[in-house]
């Protein structure tokens, strides 16, 4: 019975060590992704604000970031991504295969719609415009491939969010309908219309939109242009997981 009993004091000690390793982890991976496109350093104050852990355990994360070359502190004391987040910045894009997997298809949907057609991705608490065609009117909603926009604002974030799984509305609406619109929500000029994609096992990759100006896009034209959207979305998907296999073959 003795042994048996230190069994399982032995497992539950194991398990409490795995439990609190995995939060060690993803609390340090939530400093990383704290950081935007544009942002060169940022002060532990403002690290310990975007994470929400206490500045102490930001300041021992960081460090032990930093002992890899994930962080580097500058002599003021703030915190910027060293070579080691770099490099897995690079491998990610090297990976994500975006010439010959999401372009295809933006190129078709620019071309079936006229308007600018762009996949987004979520990263941390934004999203990142991963790929962009240009649609072929003077007139159009400009957004350059990396920048950062704010999740919750216009269609592309908020599906990210919807299908991230994120409670209440407009979210639940967003999920039952399968798409988004959105008319001056993030710029008073600009309207779009947004559908998830997803790779293998129906894991979210991100989110495929058209957008342009308001004048043009009303919430009429948007609706006509739905089908569209979900058709290319659905073909980005197939070829995602397409993709993926055939990387993991």
């Amino acid at each position: 019975m003795l042994h048996t009993m230190n069994d399982s004091i032995e497992v539950e000690a194991d398990t409490s060590a795995a439990e609190e390793g995995v939060v060690a982890v993803r609390r340090a991976m939530s400093i990383l992704a704290a950081f935007g496109v544009d942002d060169t350093h940022l002060s532990l104050a403002e690290l310990s604000r975007r994470t929400g852990c206490h500045r102490s355990t930001v300041l021992r994360l960081a460090r032990t970031l930093a002992m890899d070359d994930y962080l580097a502190q500058r002599a003021d004391g703030t915190w910027r991504l060293a070579r080691a987040a770099g490099w897995l910045g690079a491998c990610y894009q090297a990976t994500f295969n975006v010439v010959e997997v999401v372009q295809p298809v933006l190129r078709e949907l620019s071309a079936a719609t006229g308007e600018s057609a762009t996949f987004y991705v979520r990263e941390g608490k934004q999203r990142i415009c991963m790929a962009r065609v240009e649609g072929p009117k003077s007139i159009r909603h400009h957004v350059r491939v990396g920048a950062a926009l704010p999740l919750e604002l216009g269609s592309p974030g908020r599906v990210l969010l919807a299908f991230s799984g994120e409670p209440g509305e407009p979210y639940e609406s967003v999920r039952r309908a399968g798409y988004m619109l959105s008319l001056g929500e993030r710029d008073a000029e600009v309207s779009s219309i947004s559908a998830p994609v997803y790779g293998i096992n129906w894991t979210l990759q991100g989110a495929i939109c058209i957008s342009g100006p308001i004048s043009r896009l009303s919430e009429s034209v948007l609706l006509e242009l739905k089908e569209p959207v979900l058709a290319a979305a659905s073909r980005l998907s197939r070829s995602m997981m397409g993709a993926r296999q055939g990387q993991g073959a």
